[in-house]
């Protein structure tokens, strides 16, 4: 019985010593990160005029033509429901909602009705909160904004190619745009042009 209540105790003990460690461990953690990364350790927020518009880290959904358009999201762009639609590739569901993403992108932009579409204009990420999409899917979208915004389109073209970022480390991934940054850039240029 005293083997069983000294088990106990060293058990609670240990129990408790575990939990003020996670807590500590937290709050050290946290500090070191708002310390040496307070942009990234704040959710990588960005800021137009001083309010938040977004994380340059999660989608959002741009439906008007003066703006450039991102990936499609299986949860709504939901921060807290973050996941994929779980759709396979034999799912019919799946290749309905593509062939109709793939004809609304063609019809927004102007495309022939074979025009290759980037497919990550229509198929959503496993995430569902993708904020980037690739250099070809914004290259593709350039004439419409152009038009829309009535700037040039060279003008235009060029600032997605300043928006390029590379992969990862200069290897790892492939290069991308965060739809959020480039649009907060198009609204500053739409600004310097008029």
């Amino acid at each position: 019985m005293k083997t069983t209540i000294k088990a106990l105790k060293v058990s609670v003990a240990l129990m408790l010593l575990i939990c003020i460690w996670q807590v500590a461990y937290t709050y050290i953690i946290t500090g070191i990160a708002q310390v040496t990364m307070p942009e990234k350790a704040n959710g990588s927020l960005l800021y137009v005029d001083g309010k938040v518009v977004g994380s340059e880290l999660i989608g959002q959904s741009f439906t008007s033509p003066i703006y450039f358009h991102g990936r499609p999201s299986a949860r709504d762009y939901e921060g807290e429901e973050a996941a994929g639609s779980n759709l396979g590739p034999t799912s019919e569901k799946l290749k309905q909602l593509v062939a109709e993403r793939v004809a609304k992108v063609r019809q927004e932009n102007g495309l022939a009705p074979d025009a290759p579409v980037p497919a990550d204009l229509v198929l959503a990420s496993g995430s569902g909160l993708d904020p980037h999409i690739s250099p070809e899917s914004a290259r593709l979208q350039i004439g419409r904004v152009a038009k829309a915004r009535a700037i040039p389109e060279q003008a235009v073209k060029d600032l997605v190619e300043r928006q390029i970022e590379p992969p990862q480390f200069g290897v790892l991934g492939a290069e991308k745009v965060n739809v959020l940054k480039l649009n907060i850039a198009l609204d500053e240029l739409a600004k310097s042009v008029k």
